[in-house]
């Protein structure tokens, strides 16, 4: 799977935020100042071309639903980091994103917990 454009990517986020959603919709949730609707246009054809997307026709509007789920996108781009980054090592990822991510001590016992979990587990 590519990596998005950050434009598509932010799309996509509200694509997969709404489930299903309709140009205006999409309009309605980019901040101020929006895209024009040229370029909503652009980006939803692009983001269909590449198979994230599809749309249903009603009238003259179209719905749109994601084909690629959220979790397995940013999976494969983790991934793809941690291959590129970090010599394909999660542990050398994990001991980066511990000490350079400035966690709180509580954000770290909740990770102590979720490794914990995982050693259980295995």
């Amino acid at each position: 799977m590519i990596k998005l454009p950050q434009t598509e990517e932010q799309l996509m986020e509200y694509i997969w935020e709404l489930k299903e959603a309709f140009a205006k919709e999409l309009m309605d949730k980019y901040p101020e100042p929006k895209p024009a609707q040229t370029t909503l246009a652009t980006l939803l054809k692009r983001l269909a071309d590449k198979g994230f997307i599809t749309y249903k026709t009603f009238g003259n509007s179209r719905a749109y639903t994601p084909l690629i789920n959220k979790e397995d996108y940013f999976s494969e781009q983790v991934s793809k980091m941690v291959e590129n980054f970090f010599g394909n090592s999660a542990l050398k990822f994990a001991s980066f994103f511990t000490q350079k991510s400035n966690m709180t001590k509580s954000e770290l016992e909740q990770l102590k917990k979720i490794v914990e979990n995982q050693l259980k587990n295995q």
